[in-house]
Protein backbone atom coordinates (compact mmCIF):
# COMPACT_ATOMS: atom_id res chain seq x y z
CA UNK A 1 0.00 0.00 0.00
CA UNK A 2 2.70 2.79 0.81
CA UNK A 3 4.19 2.22 -3.00
CA UNK A 4 0.84 3.20 -4.45
CA UNK A 5 0.39 6.81 -5.47
CA UNK A 6 -1.22 9.21 -2.71
CA UNK A 7 -4.48 9.53 -4.83
CA UNK A 8 -4.88 6.09 -4.69
CA UNK A 9 -3.75 5.38 -1.13
CA UNK A 10 -6.62 7.59 -0.09
CA UNK A 11 -8.68 5.59 -1.35
CA UNK A 12 -7.81 2.48 -0.94
CA UNK A 13 -6.11 2.08 2.23
CA UNK A 14 -7.78 0.57 4.98
CA UNK A 15 -10.36 -0.94 2.44
CA UNK A 16 -8.58 -4.12 1.13
CA UNK A 17 -10.00 -6.66 3.25
CA UNK A 18 -13.47 -7.93 2.73
CA UNK A 19 -15.95 -6.52 4.68
CA UNK A 20 -19.22 -7.75 6.25
CA UNK A 21 -21.49 -9.78 3.33
CA UNK A 22 -19.34 -8.50 0.49
CA UNK A 23 -19.75 -4.63 1.43
CA UNK A 24 -17.55 -2.39 -1.03
CA UNK A 25 -17.85 0.67 1.11
CA UNK A 26 -16.73 -0.17 5.30
CA UNK A 27 -19.07 -0.60 7.71
CA UNK A 28 -19.74 1.19 10.94
CA UNK A 29 -19.25 -0.92 13.60
CA UNK A 30 -21.15 0.74 16.55
CA UNK A 31 -20.97 -1.80 18.91
CA UNK A 32 -19.42 -0.80 22.03
CA UNK A 33 -18.29 -4.44 23.05
CA UNK A 34 -16.68 -7.40 21.30
CA UNK A 35 -18.03 -10.86 22.35
CA UNK A 36 -15.46 -14.36 22.56
CA UNK A 37 -16.36 -17.57 22.94
CA UNK A 38 -12.99 -18.36 23.72
CA UNK A 39 -11.51 -16.89 27.41
CA UNK A 40 -8.02 -17.99 26.26
CA UNK A 41 -8.62 -15.79 22.93
CA UNK A 42 -10.08 -13.46 24.19
CA UNK A 43 -7.51 -12.79 26.95
CA UNK A 44 -4.86 -12.65 23.65
CA UNK A 45 -6.70 -9.84 22.29
CA UNK A 46 -7.08 -7.88 25.71
CA UNK A 47 -2.98 -8.06 25.89
CA UNK A 48 -2.73 -7.35 22.48
CA UNK A 49 -1.26 -10.66 21.98
CA UNK A 50 -3.65 -11.18 18.91
CA UNK A 51 -5.76 -9.06 16.29
CA UNK A 52 -8.97 -8.11 17.23
CA UNK A 53 -11.40 -5.73 19.55
CA UNK A 54 -12.66 -5.38 23.59
CA UNK A 55 -14.13 -2.19 23.72
CA UNK A 56 -14.60 0.74 21.20
CA UNK A 57 -12.86 2.93 23.45
CA UNK A 58 -9.69 1.27 22.75
CA UNK A 59 -10.04 0.43 19.43
CA UNK A 60 -13.20 -0.23 16.66
CA UNK A 61 -13.06 -2.04 12.88
CA UNK A 62 -14.38 1.33 11.45
CA UNK A 63 -11.63 3.84 13.31
CA UNK A 64 -9.24 1.49 12.55
CA UNK A 65 -9.74 2.35 8.25
CA UNK A 66 -9.53 5.83 9.29
CA UNK A 67 -5.89 5.40 10.70
CA UNK A 68 -4.93 3.02 8.70
CA UNK A 69 -5.22 5.41 5.47
CA UNK A 70 -3.55 7.97 7.37
CA UNK A 71 -0.61 5.63 8.69
CA UNK A 72 -0.23 4.94 4.81
CA UNK A 73 -0.06 8.69 3.47
CA UNK A 74 2.52 9.62 5.97
CA UNK A 75 4.26 6.42 5.71
CA UNK A 76 4.07 5.78 9.04
CA UNK A 77 4.60 2.66 11.32
CA UNK A 78 1.51 3.29 13.05
CA UNK A 79 -1.66 5.74 14.13
CA UNK A 80 -4.18 5.95 16.20
CA UNK A 81 -7.15 8.42 16.14
CA UNK A 82 -8.96 10.74 18.84
CA UNK A 83 -12.11 12.79 19.31
CA UNK A 84 -10.92 16.32 17.77
CA UNK A 85 -7.13 17.34 16.71
CA UNK A 86 -6.84 19.59 19.98
CA UNK A 87 -7.03 15.95 21.50
CA UNK A 88 -4.78 14.12 19.51
CA UNK A 89 -2.03 17.14 20.53
CA UNK A 90 -2.79 17.57 23.96
CA UNK A 91 -2.69 13.27 24.37
CA UNK A 92 0.47 13.66 22.39
CA UNK A 93 2.26 16.06 24.81
CA UNK A 94 1.08 14.39 27.95
CA UNK A 95 2.01 11.25 27.17
CA UNK A 96 5.51 11.78 25.82
CA UNK A 97 6.28 14.37 28.82
CA UNK A 98 6.69 14.60 32.38
CA UNK A 99 7.41 16.92 35.26
CA UNK A 100 11.20 18.08 35.31
CA UNK A 101 11.02 17.74 31.54
CA UNK A 102 11.78 20.09 28.72
CA UNK A 103 9.78 21.18 25.56
CA UNK A 104 11.00 23.21 22.76
CA UNK A 105 8.68 24.63 20.17
CA UNK A 106 7.92 27.96 18.43
CA UNK A 107 6.11 31.18 19.54
CA UNK A 108 3.14 30.90 17.16
CA UNK A 109 1.78 27.93 16.75
CA UNK A 110 -1.65 27.10 17.06
CA UNK A 111 -3.78 29.19 19.99
CA UNK A 112 -5.18 26.14 21.50
CA UNK A 113 -1.44 24.54 21.11
CA UNK A 114 0.07 27.33 22.64
CA UNK A 115 -2.21 27.73 25.73
CA UNK A 116 -1.04 24.63 26.49
CA UNK A 117 2.46 25.74 26.02
CA UNK A 118 1.96 29.09 28.22
CA UNK A 119 -0.22 27.85 30.76
CA UNK A 120 -1.08 23.78 31.04
CA UNK A 121 2.36 22.45 30.79
CA UNK A 122 4.18 24.76 33.10
CA UNK A 123 1.03 24.01 35.73
CA UNK A 124 2.52 20.33 35.62
CA UNK A 125 6.57 21.73 36.15
CA UNK A 126 6.75 20.92 32.68
CA UNK A 127 9.54 23.74 31.22
CA UNK A 128 8.73 24.76 27.98
CA UNK A 129 11.10 27.22 25.82
CA UNK A 130 9.08 29.13 22.60
CA UNK A 131 11.47 30.95 20.02
CA UNK A 132 10.49 33.24 17.14
CA UNK A 133 9.39 30.62 13.92
CA UNK A 134 11.83 31.12 11.66
CA UNK A 135 14.93 31.89 13.80
CA UNK A 136 16.44 28.67 13.21
CA UNK A 137 19.85 29.37 15.17
CA UNK A 138 17.78 30.57 18.08
CA UNK A 139 16.06 26.63 18.12
CA UNK A 140 19.42 24.98 17.26
CA UNK A 141 20.40 26.94 20.33
CA UNK A 142 17.82 26.33 22.43
CA UNK A 143 17.95 22.31 21.17
CA UNK A 144 21.22 22.04 21.76
CA UNK A 145 21.04 22.93 25.80
CA UNK A 146 19.07 19.40 25.86
CA UNK A 147 14.95 18.77 25.48
CA UNK A 148 12.81 15.88 25.54
CA UNK A 149 10.57 17.29 23.16
CA UNK A 150 10.88 19.90 19.57
CA UNK A 151 7.42 20.34 19.01
CA UNK A 152 6.81 21.92 15.47
CA UNK A 153 4.05 23.33 12.94
CA UNK A 154 4.65 24.30 9.44
CA UNK A 155 3.34 26.19 8.01
CA UNK A 156 2.23 27.81 10.93
CA UNK A 157 -1.41 28.85 11.91
CA UNK A 158 -2.02 31.65 11.17
CA UNK A 159 0.63 33.50 9.60
CA UNK A 160 1.95 30.47 7.06
CA UNK A 161 5.66 30.80 8.23
CA UNK A 162 7.99 27.46 7.06
CA UNK A 163 10.51 26.01 9.27
CA UNK A 164 13.05 24.25 7.79
CA UNK A 165 12.25 20.83 9.22
CA UNK A 166 15.40 18.76 8.26
CA UNK A 167 17.63 21.16 9.55
CA UNK A 168 15.54 21.53 13.34
CA UNK A 169 15.07 17.20 12.83
CA UNK A 170 18.86 17.17 12.74
CA UNK A 171 19.18 19.68 15.74
CA UNK A 172 16.65 17.10 18.04
CA UNK A 173 18.50 14.37 17.13
CA UNK A 174 21.69 15.31 18.15
CA UNK A 175 20.20 15.08 21.49
CA UNK A 176 18.00 12.64 21.47
CA UNK A 177 14.61 14.67 21.01
CA UNK A 178 11.89 13.76 19.82
CA UNK A 179 10.15 15.58 17.08
CA UNK A 180 6.66 16.16 16.91
CA UNK A 181 5.49 17.69 13.89
CA UNK A 182 1.72 19.13 13.34
CA UNK A 183 1.35 18.81 9.96
CA UNK A 184 -2.16 20.01 9.50
CA UNK A 185 -2.06 22.97 7.30
CA UNK A 186 -0.08 20.90 4.43
CA UNK A 187 -1.99 17.80 4.65
CA UNK A 188 -0.36 14.35 3.62
CA UNK A 189 -0.57 15.78 0.15
CA UNK A 190 1.88 18.74 0.21
CA UNK A 191 4.13 17.26 2.60
CA UNK A 192 5.24 14.21 4.89
CA UNK A 193 7.33 15.14 8.08
CA UNK A 194 8.21 11.42 8.66
CA UNK A 195 9.98 10.76 5.38
CA UNK A 196 12.39 14.22 6.36
CA UNK A 197 12.99 12.18 10.39
CA UNK A 198 10.14 13.72 12.47
CA UNK A 199 8.82 10.81 14.91
CA UNK A 200 5.00 11.84 15.22
CA UNK A 201 3.06 13.27 13.02
CA UNK A 202 -0.48 15.39 14.10
CA UNK A 203 -3.33 16.38 12.08
CA UNK A 204 -6.63 17.86 12.94
CA UNK A 205 -8.96 15.79 10.99
CA UNK A 206 -11.41 18.09 11.31
CA UNK A 207 -9.32 20.14 8.83
CA UNK A 208 -8.13 18.95 5.25
CA UNK A 209 -8.76 15.01 5.79
CA UNK A 210 -12.57 15.57 6.26
CA UNK A 211 -12.59 18.13 4.05
CA UNK A 212 -16.53 19.24 4.06
CA UNK A 213 -16.84 21.02 8.01
CA UNK A 214 -19.57 18.30 8.92
CA UNK A 215 -17.24 16.10 11.56
CA UNK A 216 -14.34 16.56 14.30
CA UNK A 217 -11.42 14.40 14.73
CA UNK A 218 -7.86 14.06 15.04
CA UNK A 219 -4.81 11.42 14.45
CA UNK A 220 -1.25 10.79 15.58
CA UNK A 221 1.01 8.76 13.58
CA UNK A 222 4.92 7.66 13.30
CA UNK A 223 7.01 5.50 15.13
CA UNK A 224 5.37 2.46 16.84
CA UNK A 225 6.45 2.89 20.18
CA UNK A 226 5.91 6.23 20.69
CA UNK A 227 2.46 5.51 18.90
CA UNK A 228 1.74 2.99 21.41
CA UNK A 229 2.55 5.01 24.35
CA UNK A 230 0.03 7.72 23.39
CA UNK A 231 -2.21 5.36 22.60
CA UNK A 232 -2.63 3.99 25.98
CA UNK A 233 -2.85 7.29 27.05
CA UNK A 234 -5.68 8.32 25.19
CA UNK A 235 -7.18 4.54 26.59
CA UNK A 236 -7.60 6.20 29.76
CA UNK A 237 -8.21 9.98 29.01
CA UNK A 238 -11.07 8.51 26.84
CA UNK A 239 -10.52 10.99 23.78
CA UNK A 240 -11.95 8.07 21.26
CA UNK A 241 -13.02 8.90 17.67
CA UNK A 242 -16.52 7.82 17.13
CA UNK A 243 -17.16 5.12 14.51
CA UNK A 244 -19.60 7.63 12.90
CA UNK A 245 -17.17 10.10 12.85
CA UNK A 246 -14.05 8.00 11.90
CA UNK A 247 -16.75 6.97 9.02
CA UNK A 248 -17.37 10.31 7.62
CA UNK A 249 -13.51 11.33 7.80
CA UNK A 250 -12.51 8.34 5.76
CA UNK A 251 -15.33 9.01 3.42
CA UNK A 252 -13.86 12.41 3.20
CA UNK A 253 -10.09 11.23 2.49
CA UNK A 254 -10.77 9.49 -0.24
CA UNK A 255 -11.04 12.92 -2.40
CA UNK A 256 -7.99 14.42 -0.36
CA UNK A 257 -5.76 14.41 -3.40
CA UNK A 258 -8.29 15.77 -5.56
CA UNK A 259 -8.99 18.45 -3.45
CA UNK A 260 -5.76 19.41 -2.28
CA UNK A 261 -4.73 19.47 -5.89
CA UNK A 262 -7.56 22.50 -6.59
CA UNK A 263 -6.91 24.33 -3.65
CA UNK A 264 -3.64 24.39 -3.82
CA UNK A 265 -4.19 25.73 -6.82
CA UNK A 266 -6.99 28.52 -5.83
CA UNK A 267 -4.93 29.68 -2.67
CA UNK A 268 -1.91 30.83 -4.90
CA UNK A 269 -4.15 32.53 -7.44
CA UNK A 270 -5.58 34.08 -4.67
CA UNK A 271 -2.46 35.38 -3.15
CA UNK A 272 -1.02 36.68 -5.98
CA UNK A 273 -4.21 38.54 -6.56
CA UNK A 274 -4.26 40.06 -2.63
CA UNK A 275 -0.35 40.69 -3.47
CA UNK A 276 -1.21 43.49 -5.88
CA UNK A 277 -4.32 45.17 -4.25
CA UNK A 278 -3.58 48.56 -3.04
CA UNK A 279 -6.00 47.96 0.17
CA UNK A 280 -3.60 45.09 1.65
CA UNK A 281 -0.61 45.65 3.65
CA UNK A 282 0.74 42.26 3.38
CA UNK A 283 0.15 38.39 1.98
CA UNK A 284 1.38 35.05 3.88
CA UNK A 285 1.87 32.29 1.68
CA UNK A 286 4.78 29.71 1.17
CA UNK A 287 3.77 29.77 -2.69
CA UNK A 288 4.92 33.21 -3.23
CA UNK A 289 8.72 33.99 -3.98
CA UNK A 290 8.27 36.84 -1.86
CA UNK A 291 8.06 34.45 0.86
CA UNK A 292 10.77 34.62 3.55
CA UNK A 293 10.36 30.57 3.69
CA UNK A 294 9.76 30.11 -0.11
CA UNK A 295 12.80 28.52 -0.30
CA UNK A 296 12.40 25.95 2.62
CA UNK A 297 8.97 25.31 1.27
CA UNK A 298 10.07 24.41 -2.30
CA UNK A 299 12.42 21.73 -0.56
CA UNK A 300 10.13 20.77 1.39
CA UNK A 301 6.68 21.13 -0.02
CA UNK A 302 5.53 19.24 -2.89
CA UNK A 303 2.22 21.57 -2.88
CA UNK A 304 1.99 24.81 -0.95
CA UNK A 305 -1.40 24.41 0.12
CA UNK A 306 -5.04 26.02 0.65
CA UNK A 307 -4.43 28.21 3.59
CA UNK A 308 -3.32 32.04 3.60
CA UNK A 309 -3.43 34.60 5.47
CA UNK A 310 -3.29 38.53 4.52
CA UNK A 311 -3.23 42.06 6.50
CA UNK A 312 -4.94 45.24 5.77
CA UNK A 313 -3.78 48.42 5.94
CA UNK A 314 -5.74 50.63 8.30
CA UNK A 315 -6.10 47.58 11.14
CA UNK A 316 -9.06 45.58 12.32
CA UNK A 317 -11.53 48.58 11.99
CA UNK A 318 -10.97 47.84 7.92
CA UNK A 319 -11.04 44.03 8.78
CA UNK A 320 -14.74 44.75 9.96
CA UNK A 321 -15.59 45.96 7.18
CA UNK A 322 -14.06 43.53 4.77
CA UNK A 323 -15.03 40.27 5.65
CA UNK A 324 -19.15 40.81 5.95
CA UNK A 325 -19.03 41.66 2.47
CA UNK A 326 -17.37 37.52 1.30
CA UNK A 327 -20.16 36.38 -0.16
CA UNK A 328 -18.49 32.66 -1.57
CA UNK A 329 -16.75 32.23 1.73
CA UNK A 330 -18.46 31.41 5.44
CA UNK A 331 -17.00 33.90 8.31
CA UNK A 332 -16.13 30.68 11.01
CA UNK A 333 -13.29 29.27 12.54
CA UNK A 334 -12.55 26.28 10.85
CA UNK A 335 -10.34 25.14 7.79
CA UNK A 336 -9.81 22.96 4.88
CA UNK A 337 -13.24 22.91 3.72
CA UNK A 338 -14.88 22.34 -0.01
CA UNK A 339 -16.29 26.06 0.41
CA UNK A 340 -14.14 28.70 1.03
CA UNK A 341 -13.76 30.27 5.13
CA UNK A 342 -12.36 33.10 6.26
CA UNK A 343 -12.09 34.99 9.85
CA UNK A 344 -9.45 37.25 11.80
CA UNK A 345 -7.11 34.84 14.35
CA UNK A 346 -9.35 36.83 17.23
CA UNK A 347 -12.20 34.63 16.47
CA UNK A 348 -10.54 31.91 14.53
CA UNK A 349 -7.28 30.17 15.77
CA UNK A 350 -6.36 32.31 18.40
CA UNK A 351 -9.42 33.06 19.83
CA UNK A 352 -8.35 31.43 22.99
CA UNK A 353 -5.56 34.09 23.79
CA UNK A 354 -5.87 37.93 24.46
CA UNK A 355 -4.92 40.78 21.97
CA UNK A 356 -1.66 41.28 23.87
CA UNK A 357 -0.90 37.60 23.67
CA UNK A 358 -1.57 37.69 20.28
CA UNK A 359 0.48 40.78 19.48
CA UNK A 360 3.49 38.60 21.67
CA UNK A 361 3.37 35.88 19.01
CA UNK A 362 3.50 38.12 16.07
CA UNK A 363 -0.11 37.91 14.65
CA UNK A 364 -1.16 41.92 13.61
CA UNK A 365 -5.01 42.37 14.74
CA UNK A 366 -5.06 43.21 10.92
CA UNK A 367 -4.74 39.66 9.59
CA UNK A 368 -7.13 37.77 7.82
CA UNK A 369 -6.81 34.33 7.89
CA UNK A 370 -8.51 32.62 4.51
CA UNK A 371 -9.01 28.86 3.57
CA UNK A 372 -9.63 28.35 0.11
CA UNK A 373 -12.13 26.06 -1.08
CA UNK A 374 -12.65 24.06 -4.35
CA UNK A 375 -14.88 26.42 -5.94
CA UNK A 376 -14.30 27.86 -9.19
CA UNK A 377 -11.10 30.52 -8.93
CA UNK A 378 -12.71 33.04 -10.77
CA UNK A 379 -15.66 33.42 -8.98
CA UNK A 380 -13.13 33.50 -5.61
CA UNK A 381 -11.32 36.20 -6.89
CA UNK A 382 -14.47 38.35 -7.83
CA UNK A 383 -15.39 37.53 -4.57
CA UNK A 384 -12.92 39.16 -2.84
CA UNK A 385 -12.59 42.16 -5.12
CA UNK A 386 -15.63 43.40 -4.40
CA UNK A 387 -15.46 42.48 -1.00
CA UNK A 388 -12.33 44.78 -0.46
CA UNK A 389 -14.25 47.20 -2.14
CA UNK A 390 -15.16 49.36 1.35
CA UNK A 391 -15.57 52.32 1.67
Amino acid sequence: MDKLKKGTTSVWAGEMQEFYKGATTPPIVNSVTYGYHDLDEWSEVALGLKEGHIYSRNTNPTVEVFEEKVRALEYAEAATAFSTGMAAISNTLFALLAPGERVVSIKDTYGGTSRLFLEFLPSIKVEVTLCEAGHHEQMEAEISKGCKLVYLETPTNPTLKVLDLKRLIKAAKSVSAIVVVDNTFATPINQNPIVLGADIVLHSATKFLSGHSDVMGGVACGNKELIKKIFQYREITGAALHPMSAYMIARGMKTLELRILRQNENAMAVAKFLKTHPKVEDVFYPGLPTHKGHDFAKTQMSGFGGMMSFSLKGGYENVKKCLPRLKLAHLAASLGSVSSLAGPPRTTSHVELTEKQRAELGIPESLIRYSAGIENIEDLIEDISQALDYK
